[in-house]
């Protein structure tokens, strides 16, 4: 498929179904659907919000959503400079290797520059996720000394509602 064939544009509110849709895509490809436990519901409330919590570029082949970049401004206060963060990368299985993962990311660094002074661009990689190889051709590298840390569930919400933690 020619590049010419695939748009990429921003999604809005209108899209939640194309973007959850496509998040759950996603994790099948990952091999992980049960992991992935958001809803519908989640992304429109997400998405019509009075501040959006995240955008979303949506590529399209023949009219098809084939394709995702999910991100959000990202502030690095060790840098005092302004970055995304993409959360999500996807590209539809028949379309991988096309060069279309390369052009999602150049879309959103783009939009992330012009929106709100952007200058890097982070990402997560789960372990074993065989786009690593793609990931290091465009120049992404393992983040000296980080580890990525997750308080969820229970815990969350006992540092949420301010009880006594010991």
């Amino acid at each position: 498929m020619s590049r010419s064939e695939v748009t990429i544009r921003l999604a809005g509110p209108a899209d939640a179904a194309i973007v959850h849709r496509l998040v759950g895509e996603l994790a099948e490809a990952q091999g992980t659907p049960e992991d992935n436990r958001s809803t519908l519901e989640d992304f429109i409330r997400a998405m019509r919000a009075e501040r959006p919590i995240f955008e979303a570029l949506i590529a399209e082949a023949k009219r098809e959503p084939s394709g995702l970049c999910l991100f959000f401004p990202y502030f690095s206060t060790w840098r005092g400079k302004p970055g995304l963060y993409v959360q999500d990368l996807y590209v539809a299985a028949g379309l991988r290797g096309s060069g279309l993962g390369r052009r999602l990311l150049q879309e959103a660094a783009a939009h992330g520059k012009a929106q709100f002074g952007a200058s890097f661009m982070r990402l997560s990689v789960l372990n074993g996720n065989d786009a690593v190889g793609f990931y290091d051709r465009l120049g992404f590298a393992i983040a000296d000394g980080d580890t990525v840390h997750d308080l969820s569930g229970a815990a969350f919400e006992r540092l949420a509602v301010k009880t006594e933690i010991s």
